[in-house]
């Protein structure tokens, strides 16, 4: 059988691995996919290994472009290693201190090579929660935030300049693979020599490539330092006593005998357990009506209805209810302003000699004057106004 080339290889691992970080960890489908990409990798680690493709004696200048792909394998390892489905603690410590070593491995390679600057290296020595004073690791974050934006900014550029898919990548995997060329669209000539720019820019956007990735391999291995200490300092889990001992059933049995309190809630809508499994699998029998007709009446007719709240009365109707609680003002306009006043009301009253009404009104409006001139005779026309005269 016929060895596929290590590029295809690796390029097949990249598109296996973008395929399982667009999917949910849990699910079946996904860690097969997980499991062909670790295995894809890992045999491009052994070829890279058997052809000693990288030597501590070289320097950067040394290593042709298409052999500088390979250094971001041990970063690749890691995210896909990261992505395996595990249950048990001391399985999950053994797959995060792998992962660590893989990142470790890929900060090594860079810094061997001198591939990241003094500056980055000086910004990313240390983790920023090794920073006591809050101001100063606020700061931190913040030059290594801008310093990040910066680098994917110049490797968009760099894409868009290759004519590469203008939709942003959905994962650092994802941003590997659409910077590293396709090896099935390569030439069929196999002597034709890359075009010089082409690879120049090629070589341009690999060295940005690991500058970037060092920076998120700096973060996630300060996150995975802090999953193994805590996994570590873990208290052990308790003893399972078997399902089927009967003495358990026995003890059981009594204790809910000789209880006087409730029994305790289970979880679960009645009490009694949850009904399925976190894969979704019945964990007892339950029914999904009432007991009653009555309750599976209330239920259907609950069925068919719009999420919001229905109306409980029309427009006209609460506009009634306002009218009478006194919330609606009423008159103004020009009838408002033809309308007598009060005043003029009652003198126009007071003019219907010879009717009882008349005489009322009249007697009324006597008394209203009388009562305004004796108010007149006490307050003086200006009698109030001091002028801040005291």
């Amino acid at each position: 059988m016929e060895e596929i080339p290590l590029s295809s290889l690796f390029h097949r691992a990249l598109t296996t691995a973008v395929k399982a970080c667009n999917l949910p960890t849990i699910e079946d489908e996904t860690q097969e996919l997980v499991q062909s990409a670790l295995s894809d990798l890992r045999q491009c680690s052994s070829r890279v290994a058997k052809l000693a493709l990288f030597s501590p004696n070289e320097q950067l200048a040394d290593i042709p472009t298409r052999d500088l792909v390979y250094l971001l394998l041990p970063y690749v390892l890691s995210e896909v290693q990261s992505r395996v489905r595990t249950t048990e603690r001391e399985e999950r410590i053994d797959f995060v201190s792998e992962v660590k070593r893989h990142l470790e491995a890929y900060v090594h390679y860079l810094e061997q090579y001198e591939i990241i600057t003094a500056e980055d290296r000086e910004l990313y020595g240390r983790p920023a929660s090794s920073v006591i004073d809050p101001a100063k690791r606020r700061e931190l974050k913040i030059k290594q935030f801008k310093r990040e934006k910066d680098i994917k900014a110049r490797i968009e550029a760099i894409r868009k300049r290759t004519n590469q898919s203008a939709a942003e990548p959905s994962s650092n995997i994802a941003l590997i693979a659409s910077i590293l060329p396709d090896p099935s669209k390569k030439s069929a000539e196999p002597n034709e020599e890359p075009d010089a720019d082409t690879e120049e820019i090629l070589r341009a956007a690999l060295i940005l490539l690991l500058r970037f990735i060092y920076a998120e391999a700096q973060t996630q291995l300060e996150r995975t330092n802090e999953e193994l200490e805590l996994l570590r300092n873990a208290p052990p889990l308790p003893p399972q006593e078997p399902a089927d001992d009967p003495r358990v059933a026995k003890k059981r049995t009594g204790d809910e005998m000789w209880r006087l309190d409730a029994p305790l809630n289970k979880g679960g809508p009645d009490g009694k357990g949850p009904l399925l499994d976190p894969q979704g699998k019945p964990l007892r029998p339950f029914v999904l009506l009432g007991s009653n007709a009555a309750d599976r009446a209330r239920l259907q007719a609950q069925v068919f209805q719009p999420d919001h709240r229905l109306p409980t009365m029309t427009i006209e109707e609460y506009l009634e209810l306002e009218r009478q609680r006194g919330n609606i003002i009423t008159g103004g306009g020009p009838a408002s302003e033809k309308k007598l006043t009060s005043k003029e009301q009652l003198a126009l009253d007071a003019e219907q000699d010879g009717t009882v009404f008349g005489e009322q009104r009249a007697e009324e409006k006597r008394q209203r004057d009388e009562s305004w001139a004796q108010y007149t005779d006490t307050h003086p026309r200006g009698a109030g106004n001091t002028m801040n005269r005291g």
